[in-house]
Order: structure tokens, then C-alpha cells, then sequence
């Protein structure tokens, strides 16, 4: 059985420091096929989930608390390796002057559209040119509070494994299904096998979102925060409906959207 490590470093010259403090560019994500997650709590969320980190940085306090005791032997166990270390070094690698005491160095996932079961879950969040890391995160925290499957992020959408995302999901990066695609690949893909594609369009003939009766598993598609999704994306979904809105806006922060709407199709599945 893998057993890792535990050691010491103290120099922010050392060069797995600097090596992980590149994990902030997107780049250098991709090149090491790793991402970087900050705080005891969203380790805790992964390891529940079963993911562990390559990596775990300590600092003193972080290390003592009684919940870094489980996450330390799991990562252990699994072959990781657990480093104490400075909070200057924890500041290197999150770029913040206050960072959290936990900071674990995870391998990015690959799944793919083909990897997906429609059917594990009657709620998806699809999300087009996802520009916000705030945003992608706050979708992900919703996926995983209506028991979604995950998020398909389609075209040019934001990194969903920069360290804001990371943060801004609050652990649902570790327990939704998360796949990056393009649009001309999702389409085909989603009409081989079951799904209800619902999109989120402005327009005089589309249906209040509460006039539908949503068929499982529902996919939700939200367009890019400032310019929506293309029509003809709309054009191509099974349902287009629009929430009211009664003051001087004209549309709604896509990842509120995104949760009035799953809220509304879990709701339905609830009555």
C-alpha cells in the first residue's frame, strides 16, 4: 500500500514552492495537470468526496486543527505528501497576504462528455461562455445543493480550476461532475440519449419559467453574462423560458439565474 511523506519547508527559494506557485497562471495548470485549492474546509469537502491532494501545505495552525488530522493520515495514506510550512510560503502559493492555513495541490480531472451518466442525476447545469470565475463557482455550489449531476461548460468559458473559481465553489469542485466542451460536440451528445434541453432566452413568445413542466434529466442552459447565448443555441433547445422581471433590469446575474432555475425544476420534482 502507497504511503507518502511528511516533511519541512521553510525557503520560498525551494523549488517545489516555486514549481506550485505557478498552478495561479492557467497555463502552468495545464502544462502540470494541477490545480490548487485553498482552506481546510474545501479539503475537507474533497477528501469526503474522496478526492486528495498530491500535495497538502500546513501551516502551524492549520495542522492543529482536528479535522487536518484526517485529511494528514488520508493523504498520507493515499501517497501524498503533507508539508508543514510559513505563512509566507502559504501567501506565495495563494497570492493572498492573509491566506488560509490549508492549501492542497490536486490533479485536474478529464472527464469528458462521454464520461457523463445523463442519468445519474434529473438536473444538469450547462453553462455558455462562462466568463466569471465567481459566477462558474457559485453554479458548481449550486449544482451540488439541488443534487445535480454537474456543469458542462461550453466554448470559451473561464478556467473552472483558477484559484477564484476554486474558492468561490466552496467545495462543489470535489463533488460535481464538471466537464469543459464545445457546443457542436454537447449537441450531438445530448440528442443521443434522454434530456430535456431548457434554455434561459428574452423573447416576447417565450414561457414563464413556471408554465412548464420540466422532463428529467433537465438540462439547464445559461448564455454569457453580458451578451446571453447565441439564438441559435436558443433555437435549438427543447424549452425557452424567462423569469419575470418587474423593476428596471432586463435580466438577471447568470449564476442567480442559474439557481431560481434549477430551484424552480427541483421544486417540480419535490411536488
Amino acid at each position: 500500500m502507497a504511503h507518502g511523506r511528511r516533511s519541512r519547508i521553510e525557503s520560498l527559494s525551494n523549488p517545489l514552492v516555486k514549481r506550485m506557485r505557478l498552478l495561479r497562471e492557467k497555463r502552468h495548470r495545464r502544462a502540470e495537470g494541477l490545480f490548487l485549492a485553498e482552506g481546510l474546509r474545501i479539503a475537507t469537502e474533497a477528501r469526503e468526496a474522496g478526492v486528495l491532494p498530491a500535495w497538502l501545505f500546513l501551516g502551524e495552525e492549520g495542522a492543529a486543527h482536528p479535522l487536518a488530522r484526517a485529511l494528514i493520515d488520508a493523504t498520507l495514506a493515499a501517497g501524498g505528501e503533507v508539508i508543514d510550512t510559513t505563512p509566507a510560503i502559504l501567501s506565495k502559493l495563494s497570492g493572498k497576504d492573509n491566506p488560509q492555513t490549508v492549501v492542497g495541490i490536486y490533479a485536474e480531472p478529464s472527464a469528458t462528455l462521454a464520461d457523463l451518466d445523463r442519468n445519474a442525476a434529473p438536473i444538469w447545469l450547462v453553462a455558455e461562455r462562462l466568463r466569471d470565475p465567481g459566477n462558474l463557482g457559485t453554479m458548481l455550489r449550486t449544482a451540488d445543493a439541488i443534487g445535480a449531476g454537474g456543469l458542462i461548460l461550453l466554448d470559451e468559458s473561464t478556467d473552472p480550476y483558477g484559484v477564484e473559481a476554486v474558492r468561490a465553489s466552496m467545495g462543489a469542485i470535489f463533488t460535481q461532475a464538471l466537464v469543459q466542451a464545445r457546443w457542436d460536440d454537447f449537441l450531438p451528445w445530448l440528442r443521443s440519449g434522454p434530456g430535456q434541453l431548457v434554455a434561459t432566452w428574452l423573447a416576447d413568445d417565450t414561457l414563464d419559467y413556471q408554465a412548464v413542466r420540466y422532463e428529467a434529466p433537465t438540462f439547464i442552459l445559461i448564455g454569457n453574462e453580458s451578451q446571453g447565448m447565441p439564438e441559435s443555441y436558443a433555437a435549438a433547445a427543447d424549452v425557452r423560458v424567462k423569469m419575470p422581471m418587474m423593476g428596471k433590469a432586463d435580466s438577471l446575474n447568470a449564476a442567480v439565474a442559474a439557481a431560481v432555475m434549477a430551484y424552480e425544476v427541483l421544486n417540480q420534482r419535490r411536488r
